[in-house]
């Protein structure tokens, strides 16, 4: 069974903490005066007795610490796509869930200085900025009036806070977790790879050690290891996949040295309710009527479209939920769930 809001296509809006499901033809917008921030000290921040303004980069760090834009889809364009010339103040800031020439000139009306759309308005690169297309002639209406454009879409869909999450609290008791999780930016160590092996002879020890540290981008640590009632010494290696191949080189030129070799490829640890979509599990099982009046009275809209499963009837019990703003075929494909919920589902789900 799958539910999407009646003639909506998935657009999903992140306002002042409030989802809202919106067709393609919809603009969405709203104007906020900034006020200093608590997230972090702010130096730049300059204040008179009627109006506070935030420098550029100041504000960045703060939506980053919102949702950091490590956790958007890697095909995604997000982030600061139009800055203008530095130093750059920020003292009105738009938002809006696309930005198109008619928003564009509203924000502009009301004297915005950056403009923050859910939608990324540069998505595919731009060979030439003409006043040929729309897309680029918002880009030259930003540029001359030195209104910067910001992005934060699939990364607000990822955040814990974000909209996957805001989701999943209409529908009732739960538990849930992302159905991708997010990886954190960086490995839990430096480099990519730890590769292990043991000395046979204390006297090869030095040499080892020496041909590892004069290893750009290696850190080495070395800990005593009895095998066979034999003294040995076990080396414990990070190292870049540059490195590795040095490493491996190194050791293959001198068999003689070493045993019991290990190779071990890390990876970057995975973020706690961080990801996209969310697969959530009720505390008790509910109707697919009583579904639809929870998800409609959360999202504050009359009337939803629902597709039916066979065999499936309004009064079927739904214990699992499989959620994803947005466009859902990719997140919410071949994953088991009584009910899909996603703003627009052209493929068959749980497949």
């Amino acid at each position: 069974m799958g539910v999407l809001p009646q003639g909506f296509t998935g657009c999903a809006s992140w306002l002042f903490g409030v989802l809202t499901l919106l067709p393609d033809s919809c603009m969405l917008s709203s104007c906020v005066r900034l006020v200093p921030t608590t997230v972090r000290p702010v130096h730049s921040l300059i204040c008179n007795s009627s109006r506070s303004f935030m420098d550029l980069k100041t504000l960045l760090s703060s939506l980053n610490d919102f949702a950091s834009l490590s956790f958007a889809e890697s095909w995604d364009n997000v982030g600061l796509l139009v800055e203008p010339s530095p130093p750059h103040i920020v003292n009105t800031l738009f938002l809006t869930n696309d930005l198109t020439e008619e928003v564009m000139e509203e924000a502009l009306q009301k004297k915005a200085d950056l403009i923050l759309s859910y939608h990324p308005p540069i998505f595919r690169p731009m060979k030439r900025i003409t006043w040929k297309t729309w897309k680029e002639r918002v880009v030259i209406r930003a540029l001359e009036n030195r209104v910067g454009i910001y992005s934060p879409h699939t990364a607000y869909d990822a955040a814990p806070q974000g909209v996957n999450n805001w989701l999943a609290k209409g529908l009732g008791a739960c538990t849930s977790r992302p159905i991708h999780p997010s990886k954190a930016p960086n490995y839990p160590t430096e480099g990519t790879h730890r590769v292990e092996f043991n000395v046979n002879h204390t006297q090869d020890l030095d040499k080892v050690m020496s041909a590892m540290k004069g290893i750009v981008d290696v850190s080495v640590a070395s800990f005593p290891a009895r095998i066979d009632d034999e003294q040995q010494t076990r080396i414990s290696l990070n190292c870049t996949q540059k490195a590795l191949m040095q490493v491996v080189a190194f050791l293959s030129q001198n068999r003689q040295l070493y045993q019991k070799t290990e190779i071990l490829s890390l990876e970057k640890p995975l973020l706690l309710n961080t990801g996209m979509g969310r697969l959530c599990t009720l505390d008790e099982s509910v109707s697919l009527a009583t579904m639809i009046e929870r998800i409609k009275r959360h999202l504050k809209l009359s009337h939803i479209r629902l597709a039916l499963g066979a065999g499936r009837t309004l009064e079927s019990l739904v214990k699992v939920v499989a959620l994803c703003a947005g466009s859902g075929c990719s997140v919410l494909r071949g994953v088991e769930a009584d009910l899909y919920l996603t703003g627009y589902a052209g493929c068959s789900l749980g497949e």
